[in-house]
């Protein structure tokens, strides 16, 4: 490869790597190139990228973005899904698309932030549920010490109604 092509390369790594927000590693071998072509279809339709790395560019890439824990991850042939938005669509298409095809593609691991994503944490960011479906559990969730608290106050009053009624 020319040197001027190897830097444009590191330099649209670098530019990837800090605009996105969860970074997945992957081993692609195996892979038949129409699999790889379906698997960046998919992966494109949810706004993820998928490319095939040389190490040594995404180690002057990572460095050169500042996403120095991304080289922990990176280990003999892999292939990166840039995410740029939400990050648990991000893993579950990946995800999906690994069990949906029956592909022998395997999560190496991950890069959220400045944390390294272990395959099981991977994993188990596909698995969650949708944004709504949590925040509709966490309002319920808040709304029980309001009505524990709504109860308290109320019990006495009610023993007090009730009383006076029988008493009427």
């Amino acid at each position: 490869m020319l040197r001027e092509k190897k830097m444009q390369i590191v330099s649209k790594l670098a530019d990837d790597l800090s605009r996105s927000t969860i970074i997945i590693a992957t081993n692609y071998q195996g892979l038949l190139a129409k699999q790889m072509a379906e698997l960046r279809n998919a992966l494109a339709k949810a706004g993820v990228e998928y490319h095939v790395v040389k190490n040594t560019l995404v180690y002057r890439a990572a460095d050169k973005a500042g996403k120095l824990h991304l080289m922990d991850v990176i280990e003999g042939p892999v292939a990166l899904a840039f995410g740029y938005d939400d990050i648990v669509s991000t893993a579950k298409v990946l995800n999906q698309y690994i069990k949906s095809a029956a592909l022998s593609l395997q999560i190496r691991g991950g890069l959220l932030g400045d944390r390294i994503l272990l395959p099981e944490e991977v994993v188990s960011l596909a698995n969650l549920p949708p944004k709504e479906v949590l925040i509709s559990k966490l309002i319920g969730q808040l709304q029980v010490p309001v009505r524990t608290l709504h109860n308290v106050l109320n019990l006495p009053l009610q023993g007090l109604l009730n009383v006076l009624q029988n008493k009427k």
